[in-house]
């Protein structure tokens, strides 16, 4: 084991640690061990169906935090640093969402100079009034101001700020424009309190606010609903292939954002079909006594129709999915040295048309699990063998 490969796993360890201690579930101390001794941690008790004759079939948390995370090896970077993404995106262009700039300290450095771009004093100019050398070197200007600017020219006054580094919804804003200030993830901002934020962030990006379409809204209206498809790379076949997929859904316990470990919900979606199962929501998360849920070891709810709105889930059907599987499984062959890769897809059209919200290096594990154990699909045992996961 090399001094890199020691130090990740290290840290990995370190997290598990972490993840462990902040547990909100609390087994008996003699199944705590029995769960410690096979890689899980207690949280994962609650959610997956555990016993000595399915334990085999399940990634553990073990696997997961320490050795997926070296599946990418090197090229992970162009999954974790959101910006580099952005540009390995680059040939998918309607697939991406704009990145309008970074904020970092106080400053504003432009990224897609090829969209329409505000002008120093507010006016919004395209790349074709702009000189050649000002196209090519980034423009740097106050970043609060050039925030509120871009909400302001925005037709429908949205935006969204995200760390360039992280994942699993953390650090991020979802912004928009009101009468009187702003709103970030819900709650007032003054004009002075929102510039404030933005001038204290560092590295963040300025990204459009991506409408989602009448399907995932329907779902529910008060938060994106995005899917999470996870590809692995066959070095068999040499192609990629659809390992899993859900369909994350928002609830009034996850909002602004659609997490299933925020309180979400987690349908399974028929890769052939695209039809959704029913929604899993995780331990303590509202209410469990509605007529649509059974739970598991009390803990995982499971909902034909969502909690708080009633609209159906169980047997939706994802519009046009024969495309946007095609579509992404084309993404995953042009970027085939990432063989793992975590899409955070958010459908915008009925037919067929999604962006792509973030991708994912070593994406968690337990909105898909929550399904059943990843590794009773043989194709996918081979793939994490294959790369020493298990």
């Amino acid at each position: 084991m090399n001094v890199r490969t020691l130090y990740h796993t290290a840290r990995g360890i370190q997290g598990l640690a972490g993840t462990e201690y902040d547990s909100d579930v609390s087994p008996s101390l003699r199944r705590r061990l029995w769960l410690w001794r096979r890689g899980f941690l207690s949280r994962s008790d609650a959610i997956y169906d555990i016993d000595d004759h399915r334990v085999q079939d399940y990634i553990t948390d073990y696997q997961r935090y320490v050795r997926t995370k070296r599946i990418n090896g090197t090229w992970s970077v162009a999954l974790s640093n959101k910006l580099l993404f952005h540009r390995v995106m680059q040939p998918f262009d309607d697939e991406r969402m704009t990145v309008y700039g970074m904020v970092n300290d106080g400053s504003f450095h432009a990224v897609d100079t090829d969209s329409a771009r505000l002008s120093p004093d507010g006016g919004v100019q395209s790349t074709s009034s702009v000189d050649t050398a000002q196209t090519d070197t980034p423009h740097t200007t106050n970043a609060a101001q050039r925030v509120v600017e871009q909400l302001e020219c925005d037709d429908d006054g949205k935006l969204v700020l995200k760390w360039v580094r992280g994942g699993g919804g953390n650090n991020v804003y979802l912004c928009s424009r009101t009468d009187d200030g702003y709103r970030v993830n819900g709650e007032y901002y003054a004009d002075a309190e929102f510039r404030s934020l933005v001038s204290n962030l560092s590295e963040y990006l300025v990204c459009e606010h991506v409408e989602q379409g009448s399907f995932p809204a329907d779902l529910y209206p008060k938060t994106p609903n995005t899917l999470r498809l996870i590809t692995m790379y066959d070095e068999e076949t040499h192609e990629p292939f659809i390992a899993a997929g859900i369909h994350r859904i928002g609830t009034t316990d996850s909002e602004p954002l659609d997490n299933f470990t925020q309180g979400g919900l987690s349908a399974e979606i028929d890769l052939e079909t695209g039809e959704l199962g029913p929604g899993a929501r995780p331990p303590n998360a509202g209410s469990e006594s509605d007529s649509d849920s059974v739970s598991r070891q009390d803990a995982v709810s499971w909902h034909t129709t969502h909690p708080d709105t009633g609209a159906q889930i169980k047997g939706e059907r994802i519009p046009n999915w024969e495309a946007i599987r095609s579509r992404v499984l084309e993404m995953a062959t042009s970027a085939s040295f990432l063989p793992y890769i975590g899409w955070d897809v958010i459908v915008t059209d009925d037919d067929g048309s999604f962006s792509v919200i973030e991708a994912n290096s070593y994406p968690g594990l337990k909105s898909i699990q929550v399904h059943g154990p990843l590794l009773a699909d043989d194709r996918v045992r081979r793939f994490y063998e294959h790369h020493g996961v298990c």
